[in-house]
């Protein structure tokens, strides 16, 4: 192993910070030695803090429409291949009607940027899911809204809400979205749900178009300030039908090496194995838990629909009714000595 990463990955531990030059030093010289060193450092403290569980959260994809033309995503306005579905308010319920039945205690209510579900129709779903299961959370994850919105929904009783930050450079925002979309507004968001009591999820694409080791430091230099409840780390995927459809994908082993380093850097924090993780490996999810990843946040939208909210190709579990996907993470997760906890699965400090 190289001694002088190993002492940064030491110092991370310690201090829980790096300077921009030293995560910038790790993020290109590392080597699967010193990876596997700061995953065993973060198992450890994962260990620690949560056991040998494994927190699980089941997405409800209710709508691909967006009014949103983010150059890296399948499901932006633009793309006419896509083909647009939306979930009646029954549907949603329903859907964690089952999922409950399956044992998950979280959903995640997951969607493009679409005006048809205005702040008051999602608190009314909110307020639903609650009546009918009082002992689970709801998480939202439904892009930018504004302050009276989110607040709105809050007061409903959402718990939790994710919104990936994408990237903290504002130059490489600007080459990942339109115009009209603005790199200030994004991090305001984030703030905003802080604010209002939200646990609050930010997160990134590894190896996205334009992205360098220096936008990375400035990434782990924001989440290590911010400190966010949940942190989703997924390798960039491309989509066929976007600008990027050509591009490389990003690299497996540093998204499994940035796992580990937000683990250390911040020991509480709930950190998904990704869907984006097992599509580019078949055991990249299991790797992401050996890696200091606690939660999976499986599929329960409807089958018929699951292949139109397509973010990038080759999205896996897509074909897998709800049961199958929950059984199989039982044994996923078992085959590298942990097991699902059937719980709400809260931050906690």
């Amino acid at each position: 192993m190289n001694d002088k990463l190993t002492a940064l990955i030491d110092k991370l531990n310690d201090e829980k910070r790096l300077t921009p030059g030293e995560w910038v030093c790790l993020f290109t010289e590392f080597t699967d030695e010193e990876r596997e060193y700061a995953a065993k450092i973060a198992r450890e403290l994962s260990i620690k803090k949560y056991g040998k569980k494994i927190y699980v959260r089941g997405i409800v994809e209710f709508s691909n429409y967006c009014k949103n033309d983010c150059i890296y995503c399948g499901i932006r306005r633009s793309n006419r291949n896509a083909q647009r579905y939306r979930l009646t308010d029954d549907e949603i319920c329903e859907c964690c009607d089952e999922g409950y039945d399956l044992g998950y205690r979280t959903f995640v209510l997951q969607s493009g940027e679409d005006p048809a579900y205005t702040a008051e129709r999602i608190a009314e779903i909110v307020r639903r899911i609650k009546a009918r299961h009082p002992d689970c959370a709801v998480t939202l994850s439904l892009g930018e809204k504004e302050r009276e919105e989110y607040l709105i929904m809050k007061q409903a009783g959402a718990d939790r809400y994710l919104l990936r930050h994408e990237t903290a450079d504002k130059e490489h925002y600007s080459k990942l979205h339109p115009p009209e979309m603005s790199f200030e507004h994004r991090m305001n968001c984030l703030k905003t749900l802080k604010e209002l009591g939200f646990q609050t999820g930010a997160g990134l694409m590894v190896g996205s178009p334009y992205q360098t080791a220096e936008c990375l430091a400035k990434d782990l230099e924001f989440l290590g300030s911010f400190k966010p409840h949940m942190i989703g780390i997924g390798p960039f995927l491309p989509q066929k039908d976007t600008p990027f459809g050509d591009k490389p994908k990003g690299s497996y082993h540093l998204t499994l090496f940035l796992l580990s380093l937000c683990r250390i850097m911040l020991p509480n924090v709930l950190l998904p194995a990704t869907t984006a993780l097992g599509t580019i490996d078949p055991r990249g999810r299991e790797q992401g838990i050996l890696a200091g990843a606690n939660v999976i946040m499986p599929n329960i939208s409807p089958v018929a629909v699951r292949k139109k909210y397509m973010l990038y190709d080759n999205k896996i579990c897509t074909e897998d009714s709800s049961d199958d996907c929950r059984f199989c993470l039982q044994a996923r997760a078992r085959s590298v000595g942990y097991d699902i906890e059937v719980t709400r699965g809260d931050y906690f400090d």
